[in-house]
């Protein structure tokens, strides 16, 4: 509509300042030194969704980090969509690898490099921006309900709870997430499912202090050295993982669609190139695309043990730690994939040693039916602001709420996300396109356009 565009652009030089502002809040919520800039960051978002239309805006407590609530009610008689996104953001760490500040957004080449540029607040602005111009306009098509958490990056613990408190005020028709890629601007894409999500710590304890290495090496179990062992135990030559029933309940796609997920574009040296990596790596028998998005998964997150300070200390460290993850496809729960895992770890764990492990948190793998109203109008938006049929794909990450949203308020989800898999999510220089920023509030009002029209 050309009362959208003209909005747009007479206001695009505003849409992206009040981004970059955002973004200069370090809305950390893994770190609670960071938590009155998490508050601060739920207050901004509260008045960016009242101006920009909002009927009623509010920031909802929780017995961790805020929940912000608005909506916007045109009649009740029309279908309603729930907007979700989050505005908490990773650590920033290592600083020292950051070309800029994480929290002083800089724009060079056209992209915005910050932390939370793509992940989440970029994307999740969009939405409020995208309300703004059909508000604004008074052409907005349905009610608009748009839910913002600040826990998201630390598991979406609170959540839950929030939602079965408030399964009235969040009915609707369908879910709207903008956290996920598309593979790029000029082949337009769609995630129509997501891995799911177990996340482990485990500790490894030998000795009750650290030890000196030359008196006490070879005759004391290493922890440092068991671990490793251990978790290099995990997969076998064939790179499959090795814990038992680990594959049981794994869906397996027929040939058929194997093959339309492998007719994704998809560059093999470009994307070794783009890595700094000599070759791929992963699961016997799949390609790298079937490995990212269909496939289940075990990496190591972090690992740690000893003296890591400059010089040298020659320690046998009393214990050593690392966080693992597993993402999980269709079928696979969370719940039963970490009780497997704690088992087999605990079991694989040599005498001498004594072996901890703790579930973290966890999500369900969901797909979203490419058949369905809300797919189809999310379809059609790209169709119309791109010029092209967006591709289907099954998404590598994992957003544990979505499955939760099924289970608790009965909806499916639409994943729209205009971000790149390039855009350095949870790494350093995250970024995210000036260019997508806009193209998703171009693209968003036409999703609640089309897919009003199927009510």
């Amino acid at each position: 509509m050309q009362a959208w565009k003209d909005y747009q652009s007479q206001n695009k030089d505003r849409f992206l300042e009040e981004l970059l502002d955002l973004l200069r809040i370090p809305s950390v919520s893994a770190d609670s030194k960071y938590k009155d800039d998490v508050k601060r960051c739920a207050e901004a978002v509260k008045d960016y969704m009242l101006k920009a239309g909002c009927d009623k805006a509010e920031v909802c407590p929780t017995a961790g980090h805020p929940i912000v609530y608005g909506e916007k009610i045109v009649d009740p008689k029309l279908p309603t969509v729930l907007v979700y996104g989050h505005y908490d953001v990773q650590p920033a760490d290592p600083l020292n690898l950051w070309t800029s500040g994480p929290f002083d957004p800089v724009i060079k080449d056209g992209r915005i490099f910050a932390r939370g540029a793509c992940d989440d607040k970029g994307q999740m602005f969009m939405h409020i921006k995208a309300l703004e111009v059909m508000a604004k306009t008074n052409s907005l098509p349905c009610n608009v309900k748009i839910m913002v958490e600040g826990e998201e990056e630390v598991g979406s613990n609170n959540l839950g709870i929030f939602l079965e408190q408030n399964k009235e005020k969040l009915k609707a028709n369908v879910v709207l997430v903008s956290d996920t890629s598309m593979i790029s601007m000029e082949h337009p894409s769609i995630e129509s499912g997501l891995r799911g999500l177990a996340y482990m710590e485990v500790e490894v304890n030998g000795p009750n202090r650290d030890l000196h290495s030359g008196v006490y090496g070879g005759a004391v179990a290493n922890p440092a050295t068991i671990l490793c062992k251990m978790i290099a135990s995990m997969h076998d030559e064939n790179n499959h993982i090795t814990i038992p029933g680990f594959y049981d309940k794994v869906q397996v796609l027929s040939d058929g669609e194997r093959k339309a997920i492998n007719s994704a574009p998809f560059d093999l040296d470009e994307y070794k190139t783009e890595l700094g990596v000599s070759d791929v790596w992963g699961e016997k028998g799949y390609t790298t695309l079937e490995r990212t998005g269909i496939r289940p998964t075990l990496e190591v997150n972090g690992i740690w043990g000893g003296y890591i300070g400059e010089g040298a200390k020659t320690v046998l460290p009393a214990k050593a730690n690392a966080k693992i993850s597993m993402r999980l496809v269709p079928n696979q729960s969370s719940d039963e994939i970490a009780d497997m895992f704690k088992a087999h770890f605990e079991k694989i764990a040599p005498a001498g040693v004594k072996v901890t492990v703790t579930a973290h948190h966890g999500g369900e793998a969901v797909v979203t039916p490419t058949d369905s109203p809300a797919y189809l109008a999310a379809a059609k938006a790209i169709m119309t602001t791109f010029g092209k049929e967006p591709i289907p794909t099954r998404g590598g990450g994992s957003i544990p709420i979505v499955a939760l949203f099924e289970k608790t308020l009965g909806l499916k989800t639409v994943l729209l996300g205009f971000g790149l898999d390039n855009d350095n999510i949870h790494s350093p220089n995250e970024k995210y396109d000036v260019f997508n920023y806009f193209k998703g509030i171009e693209t968003i009002p036409y999703f609640h356009k089309y897919f009003a029209e199927t009510f």
